[in-house]
This record gives structure tokens, sequence and C-alpha cells, in this order.
């Protein structure tokens, strides 16, 4: 889990890299910072399936809500849409390949890139990092 947000000073969009450091485990700093992607089949949010709303990892700011996660069989979780305006794309060109990274609209971090083939009625497959991510229940979910 990420180090407390009360530890850091400056809002989330305007924090050091030092703070970054600070606020994230290694494996957060990782993926969100570094652009890293975490290795498949290994984040704890791929069996998540109670009503709750996921945010990233880095500002708390929320990205997918649970009703839109589905089992991509990929090894990561994947969302067919987004929170409106809460996440922005870039053209991701590394490793050879054209790809759409997905970013936190609010404090840029890396979250995963985006891909068309997904579930209806989006035909999105928003293929997520889980360390990048938060997971907080709906109230009374068990």
């Amino acid at each position: 889990m990420a180090a407390s947000d009360a530890t850091t000073t400056a809002a989330p969009e305007a924090r050091s890299e030092a703070e970054w450091r600070n606020a994230l485990t290694p494996e957060q700093y990782r993926v969100l910072r570094e652009h890293g992607t975490e290795r498949a089949g290994t984040s704890c949010l791929l069996a998540e399936k109670r009503p709750g709303t996921f945010a990233c990892a880095g500002c708390g700011e929320p990205l997918f809500v649970s009703g839109t996660k589905f089992e991509s069989g990929t090894g990561w979780p994947s969302f067919s849409d987004p929170v409106p305006g809460a996440v922005e794309t870039t053209a991701d060109r590394s490793h050879w390949m054209v790809r759409t990274e997905v970013h936190c609209a609010r404090c840029k971090g890396h979250l995963g890139h985006v891909f068309d083939d997904g579930p209806a009625p989006t035909g999105l497959r928003y293929c997520m990092n889980g360390a990048a991510l938060t997971f907080e229940p709906k109230d009374g979910a068990a």
C-alpha cells in the first residue's frame, strides 16, 4: 500500500519525484512514474468482484466502476469504460510498436493501455496495471 498522502506536502499533480517515491511503494512508483508493467497474473485486483470503485494509486482519482470490469484472460485487470474525464491517452511507440497509453487525467500516472478488442457496447479493453490502482468497495460490500 502507498505511504500516506499526509506525508507529502504537494498536491499529487505537483509532486516532485522525491515526493512520489515517498508516497508510493517501489512497484507503484515503477508502474505509475516510470511507465512500467507488472507481471501478468500478479495483481490481487484480478479476482476483485465486489461492487465499488477502482481509483488511481497515485492520487486517489476514481477511474473505473466495478460494473465495467470484465475478465479478459490477459492477466491484468480489464475494464470497458472509464469514469468520464478520469483518464487521458497518448501514443506509446515503445517496444517497436504503437499502442495507446492510458494515464490518470489528474496526476498523469501511467495506468496501462487501451485496445479495441473489448466487449460491447464500447468495444474497448482498458488493460490496467493493478499496481496503479486501489479498490474502494461500495458501502456494505463484503
